[in-house]
């Protein structure tokens, strides 16, 4: 692999905090160079001029250290183009400040924190996704509040459902401890769900998702009206694709249980 596939590769590690997708496939990075002493330079956007700076700063921060990780790697800039807060924020991540010594009193509490919230939210979403896979190929809801971490990684699976479990845990330690017996799904305390609750907590959850994809859509097209590029690659649904498709049921937030 040449050492500018492994940059890529790092990169596509870095989700952004609010869609918990990755910022390659976001198509937020659109340069990379490295020079022969293996210093790199990433220069990324986001959609609009005004994109919460606290956001732009995690996503700056964790492209730095995701590329700092290859033993290769003498240095890494990582430069925001087209924004309010570029100058801060390049800076701060250039002289490895964190993000309150980079906006002293203008900046909005605590950015772990934020990071926090929006993985829980991560949480939320991917636990939703596996769920309505597994109802789909035949586990009942009651049966899946009873499952242990062991057991849902034990469960028969294809690729792609391993995927899914394997992505789902990752978020899963977040909100508590992941231990082998430990129920595999849990609300944003870590607190197991009762057979009982099981099917509104995933119904709640599925709000949160709607969101997220919406969020996610409305990014791609705002993208791509501000750069003037196609809103999505062929066969990708875009902002419009995704209001339409949607039934008015799941427009407003509430979905129906599968049958």
């Amino acid at each position: 692999m040449s050492r500018e596939s492994e940059v890529w590769r790092q990169l596509g590690t870095v989700n952004d905090p609010e869609l918990d997708e990755s910022v390659t496939e976001l198509r937020f990075v659109t340069a990379v160079s490295i020079n022969a002493t293996g210093a790199v330079h990433v220069t990324f956007r986001l959609p609009t001029y005004w994109c919460a700076a606290n956001f732009a700063f995690l996503m700056a921060e964790d492209m730095r250290l995701a590329v700092a990780a290859l033993p290769w790697v003498t240095d890494v800039q990582v430069v925001l183009g087209e924004h309010m807060y570029a100058e801060t924020i390049n800076t701060g991540i250039a002289a490895k400040r964190s993000f309150q010594s980079s906006f002293g009193e203008a900046s909005d509490g605590d950015l772990e924190t934020v990071r926090r919230t929006f993985l829980v939210k991560a949480f939320q979403r991917r636990q939703v996704t596996l769920v309505e896979r597994l109802l789909a190929t035949g586990h009942t809801a009651e049966g899946l509040a009873l499952l242990s971490i062991a057991s849902l990684q034990n469960l028969g699976q294809d690729d792609a459902l391993t995927s899914l479990v394997a992505r789902y845990l990752d978020r899963r330690a977040i909100v508590g401890p992941m231990t082998a017996t430990a129920p595999a799904f849990v609300d944003d305390k870590g607190q197991a769900v009762p057979p009982e609750a099981f099917r509104p907590h995933i119904r709640a959850l599925r709000r949160v998702a709607v969101n997220v994809e919406f969020n996610g859509a409305l990014c791609r097209g705002l993208l791509a009206a501000r750069f003037n590029e196609a809103e999505s690659e062929p066969g990708e649904p875009g902002l419009l694709h995704f209001i339409h498709a949607l039934p008015a049921d799941k427009r407003s937030g509430e979905t129906p249980w599968p049958k």
